[in-house]
């Protein structure tokens, strides 16, 4: 070991002899680098000016004592994580518990025992070593995890805005005049793109899971209402297989109940979507039932039952497993990451739920999860606005659309003008500001990544103005989103956000959220 590179100890002792015999000790035996001081403010002094390793420290001093004087090498951030050993030759309990009780990590009784010395401070140097390795450990992991979340919300943002363009665009091109060639030809487009973004949500949303970047909310909502969202989302997907997919809600379930269902539809999401890949006849039933109700809490079992292929034994094994379907020759003939239900079943751990399959090979799968929700009297859901203008219908609506990506405003305009909704466009979120100034607005629909201004900052002085202004009413204002990790949305509610939708987005999402907020316009 190199003279730099060896342990430095500071000894505190008024005795000369004293110092003088322990630094011989430490130095030649030991190869310390070894500092000395014979009082304590002199110790405070070398111990904030030089960087230590472990302090050896006489409890009788002339100024201060050693309790004294390490309760104030405990107090400074520079000083606090040094170990510091006691030299005492107080025997009685009382002046041993004080010491611990000053931050002292052991103690050593004078006279020393030359060999208990050496053994003791080896033993807290290493302890330190190891500690700083810990820590060093932990900072490595901490930006990590750090550079892997910036990666995976950069990643999110421009992968999903461009998909926003194309999915929106053939949505938009299919309301056009075509011929069968070419209606043929973006129905191919169209379920290649959807088959792209499912891969990408799998994988992004794998990576937030692995990265712990999921977070989970508790709100009032209806669990009715949060299943009908699931059934009106994925008919569509049904019906293109001509598959029936059919709501089973137990009504007495409580009306309203506290959880998060942003989770609970994207599991039952992912289950009826592997229903519907694996069932090409019949159909698929999503049921509710009411398990147990105990100090107001709700044990509720959600089913998706269908009447696909089933699975074999040997495939049920490999079922909720990362990158892993039943077989590869399902991976061939069905596609797909192998991921939805693992994430399903992350989520589901992640709420302290429990989730599981039953299915014989060639009758159909029922699979199922279970949760506990809190129950609550609330006599209306919190929609984190309350607006007060006129009563009006949606194609009475005047809406702002904040957004830079010239595709995108395409896409948000078709879509809002489709459902007779009157449109104005923002290039940036200075720009969105100013024309909410100089409008009334019903609702504004805010990009979050825009140049001049973003998002959050405009939202921020909307409501800042709003604020100013005495209004009694509160704009709703739409997140249009991207990246939706861990904290993203607590930022947009803290930034003022009424709601979010995720991008890409479809044309029923969006007309979903509408008739939502609608509602409270």
């Amino acid at each position: 070991m190199k003279k730099e590179d060896a342990p430095r100890v500071l000894i505190v002792d008024d005795s000369k002899s004293s110092l003088l015999h322990m630094k011989q000790i430490l130095v030649n035996k030991e190869n310390y680098q070894v500092a000395t001081a014979e009082n304590g403010v002199s110790a405070i002094k070398k111990a904030k000016a030089q960087k230590l390793d472990l302090i050896l420290l006489d409890v009788v001093m002339p100024d201060i004592s050693g309790f004294e004087v390490c309760r104030k090498l405990k107090e400074m951030p520079q000083t606090a994580d040094v170990p510091i050993i006691f030299l005492t030759s107080l025997t009685e309990n009382k002046s041993i518990i004080e010491g611990f009780n000053a931050g002292a990590v052991d103690y050593v009784r004078k006279p020393f025992v030359e060999e208990e010395l050496i053994a003791r401070v080896k033993v807290h140097i290493e302890l330190k070593k190891i500690q700083n390795q810990l820590r060093k450990a932990k900072e490595d992991a901490e930006m990590a995890t750090n550079a892997k979340s910036m990666f995976l919300a950069n990643m999110s943002h421009e992968i999903r805005t461009p998909m926003n363009g194309v999915i929106g665009m053939v949505e938009a091109l299919k309301s056009t005049p075509l011929n069968e060639d070419q209606k043929e030809y973006l129905e191919i487009v169209e379920i290649s793109s959807e088959n792209l973004l499912s891969v990408i949500n799998d994988i992004l949303d794998f990576s937030k899971v692995e990265a712990g970047q999921i977070e989970f909310e508790n709100v009032t909502f209806n669990l009715a209402d949060c299943l009908e969202e699931v059934v009106k989302l994925l008919n569509f997907k049904a019906e293109e297989k001509h598959l029936y997919l059919n709501l089973k809600h137990d009504d007495s379930i409580p009306y309203y109940l506290i959880g998060d269902p942003l989770r609970i539809k994207q599991i039952l999401i992912n289950l009826v979507n592997n229903a519907v890949k694996f069932t090409n006849e019949g159909g698929i039933e999503i049921e509710s039932k009411l398990l147990t109700i105990k100090d107001d809490i709700a044990e509720i079992k959600f089913s998706v039952k269908d009447t696909g292929i089933g699975i074999s034994k040997e495939g049920k094994s490999k079922l909720f497993k990362s990158f892993s379907q039943a077989d590869a020759s399902t991976t061939r003939k069905y596609g797909g990451t192998g991921l939805g239900l693992a994430i399903s079943k992350s989520l589901s751990k992640m709420m302290s739920c429990n989730i599981g399959v039953d299915s014989e090979e060639g009758d159909g799968s029922t699979f199922w999860f279970t949760a506990k929700l809190f129950i609550t009297d609330e006599e209306s859901l919190k929609t984190g606005f309350t607006n007060q203008k006129e009563s009006v219908t949606i194609n009475q609506l005047k809406v702002l659309v904040a957004e830079d990506n010239v595709i995108n405003q395409r896409v948000a305009t078709f879509n809002l003008e489709k459902l007779g909704i009157e449109v104005d466009i923002a290039n940036d979120g200075k720009e969105a500001l100013e024309m909410f100034k100089k409008r009334d607005y019903h609702i504004v629909f805010m990009d979050i990544q825009m140049p001049v201004m973003d998002g959050l900052e405009s939202t921020r002085k909307i409501r800042a103005f709003e604020r100013d202004s005495d209004s009694t009413c509160k704009t709703p204002i739409i997140a249009m989103t991207a990246n939706t990790l861990k904290g993203d949305k607590e930022n947009f509610m803290k930034s003022g956000f009424t709601d979010y939708i995720s991008k890409p987005f479809k044309s029923s999402e969006l007309t979903l959220l509408i008739n939502k907020v609608a509602k409270k316009v």
